[in-house]
């Protein structure tokens, strides 16, 4: 197993585990993820303007978070298939309940795709019932260079996520801007056709 040691990032709430999946263990999780897809396909979604994301995704869980030109929600099936989302791996609920400790599972896994000049631009996450609960995500793939700044504006920081580091935003940072501002292709021989993908979990609906 990857060694769960977790680092000060100097970001209060935004928690870091590098090295947090084995190589085993992330052979096993990609293998899952392939599982996923061949069940729920990756599709390019829109934002709400019709601009198309330069990532692919999809989703795993009771809840899948999607994105068109009626805006930005959670749903229980793919927009393309109109079926039900597959069910999050047993590994990746084993590392929500032990890295955040939080009392509820997660209901949604967005599965984003990076390839060629992909990226993602500062955002919140903002469309969960309770804005407290974390967002745990594990990096799969090649290197990304990640941004996280404070909710209220000013000055960011980056870190570069591996494949198999995981990290959190929780607390004081739950809230943060993040994105990501590029991807080091080839940094990893993990995926096929490189890439790296972000596995993002999240407690969306309401408690339990």
């Amino acid at each position: 197993m990857g060694e769960r040691r977790e680092v000060d990032t100097g970001f209060e709430g935004f928690r870091l585990w590098p090295g947090a999946l084995s190589a085993s263990e992330q052979s096993a999780l990609l293998a899952d993820v392939r599982a996923a897809v061949a069940e729920a396909p990756l599709y390019r979604p829109v934002t709400p303007g019709g601009r198309p994301f330069s990532v692919r995704m999809t989703n795993m869980g009771e809840l899948g978070w999607v994105s068109d030109r009626d805006g930005y929600r959670y749903q229980s099936s793919h927009p393309g298939t109109g079926r039900s989302w597959p069910q999050i791996p047993t590994l990746l609920t084993t590392l929500w309940f032990e890295l955040t400790g939080w009392r509820d599972p997660p209901d949604a896994c967005l599965v984003n795709l990076y390839r060629d000049e992909a990226k993602m631009g500062l955002h919140q996450d903002r469309d969960e019932h309770d804005l407290t609960a974390p967002v745990l995500s594990v990096s799969l793939g090649d290197t990304a260079v990640f941004r996280v700044a404070p909710a209220g504006g000013g000055r960011g920081s980056t870190v570069r996520l591996a494949s198999g580091d995981v990290c959190a935003l929780t607390g004081p940072a739950r809230l943060a801007r993040h994105g990501v501002d590029r991807v080091l292709a080839g940094s990893s021989g993990l995926l096929d056709g490189g890439g790296r993908l972000n596995l993002t979990l999240r407690r969306a609906g309401p408690p339990r």
